[in-house]
C-alpha cells in the first residue's frame, strides 16, 4: 500500500505568553497536544471542535506555516525537514476569500500567478481552471471586490488547483458564506474530489457541513483529539460526552429529550485541568476523571476515544 498523502505524528505546539517591555515569557498555551492522523488519497478528514480547540493550528502545521515543537509531518511517507519550503502537493483555502485575494489584481492575475506564465497558453490554463470551478470567461478581468463571496471562494479554489495539488487544507472555507452559496461550494468540492482525485483536510465547527463532506472525523478539545473514527459512526453513535454535546448543540426546531449540555466555560489552555481535560464541564464525570488522564481506547469499529467512561 502506498503511504498517505499527509501523515501527522504526535504533533505538539505551544505558544509563549509575554508581558512587559522586556517581553518576558510568563506562561505558555498548549495549543496542540499529541495529535496524530493520516489523510489518504481521495479521502476527507474533518477536524471539528470549539474555537480554541487547536484545529486551525493543526492545519497550519500541516501546511508548513508553523513548525511543531515536537512530532513530525510526513508527505508521502517522507518527513518534512524543519524550515523546508511548503510542499506544492498541499494547498490551503482560507476562511475569508476577500482577505486572501490581492484586491489590486484581476482574477486572471490571481489564478495565473502560480503558473508563472502570462502567454496565450497560460491564459488558456487560467480559463480552464475558472471553468472547472464554475466561473465564466467574463470573470477573468474582474477585481475581487466585483465578485460575490461565493465567486471569490471559487477563485481561491481555482488558484489552489493551479499547481495540481493532491490535498487541500480547507480552514472554515465555507463558514463565511450564505447557506445557499455554502451548498454550492460544498457540491463543487465533492465534484473536484472525484474529478481531480483530491483529498481534503477540512477544518470546521459546523457538524452539518462535516456530515455532508467527511469520511473521517477528528474531534478536538483543548488541543487534544478526544474522539476519532468514520464520520457516520462518530456523528451517529458518539462515544465521548464532548462529541455528544457538540451534536446536541446543533440548532434544531425539534424538541429533543435528553440533550447533553456541557457545564461552564472552556478552561484556560494555560493551566489545563488535572486528569481528563474535559472533566470540569462533563456531566458524566466521576472521581477517576479528576485524577487520571484517560488513555486512548480503541472501540473495535474504527473509532477511538480518550475517555474513562465512553458512552
Amino acid at each position: 500500500m502506498s503511504p498517505p498523502i499527509l501523515e501527522a505524528r504526535a504533533l505538539e505546539k505551544s505558544f509563549p505568553l509575554v508581558r512587559g517591555w522586556l517581553r518576558r515569557t510568563y506562561a505558555s498555551v498548549r495549543a496542540v497536544d499529541q495529535v496524530s492522523f493520516a489523510v489518504e488519497a481521495q479521502r476527507t478528514v474533518a477536524i471539528v471542535g470549539e474555537s480554541g480547540s487547536g484545529k486551525t493550528t493543526v492545519g497550519r502545521i500541516a501546511m508548513g506555516f508553523l513548525a511543531p515543537d515536537r512530532g513530525s509531518i510526513l508527505i508521502h511517507g517522507q518527513a518534512r525537514a524543519p524550515g523546508a519550503p511548503q510542499d506544492r502537493k498541499l494547498q490551503m483555502v482560507f476562511q475569508d476569500p476577500a482577505a486572501s485575494l490581492n484586491p489590486r489584481h484581476s482574477v486572471e492575475e490571481i489564478v495565473g500567478a502560480p503558473l508563472g506564465r502570462s502567454d496565450e497558453e497560460g491564459r488558456g490554463e487560467v480559463l480552464a481552471l475558472l471553468t472547472q470551478v464554475g466561473l465564466a470567461e467574463e470573470h477573468r478581468h474582474r477585481l475581487p471586490h466585483e465578485l460575490s463571496g461565493g465567486q471569490r471562494q471559487r477563485v481561491a479554489i481555482a488558484r489552489a488547483l493551479s499547481v495540481k495539488p493532491e490535498l487541500l487544507v480547507l480552514d472554515e472555507a465555507v463558514s463565511a458564506l450564505d447557506v445557499s452559496v455554502r451548498a454550492q461550494i460544498l457540491n463543487l468540492l465533492l465534484e473536484l474530489k472525484d474529478r481531480a482525485g483530491l483529498a481534503y483536510l477540512f477544518i470546521s465547527h459546523d457538524l452539518a457541513v462535516v456530515r455532508h463532506l467527511a469520511d473521517t472525523v477528528l474531534v478536538m478539545y483543548l488541543g487534544a483529539i478526544v474522539e476519532r473514527g468514520p464520520a457516520r459512526a462518530v456523528l451517529t453513535r458518539p462515544a465521548h460526552p464532548y462529541t455528544q454535546a457538540l451534536l446536541d448543540a446543533e440548532p434544531s426546531l425539534e424538541a429533543r429529550a435528553g440533550r447533553l449540555r456541557v457545564l461552564g466555560e472552556t478552561p484556560s489552555a494555560v493551566d489545563l485541568p488535572t486528569g481528563c481535560r474535559f472533566h470540569p464541564r462533563c456531566p458524566d464525570r466521576q472521581e477517576r476523571c479528576v485524577k487520571e488522564d484517560p488513555e486512548v481506547r480503541e472501540l473495535g469499529d474504527g473509532r477511538a476515544v480518550r475517555c474513562h467512561f465512553p458512552r
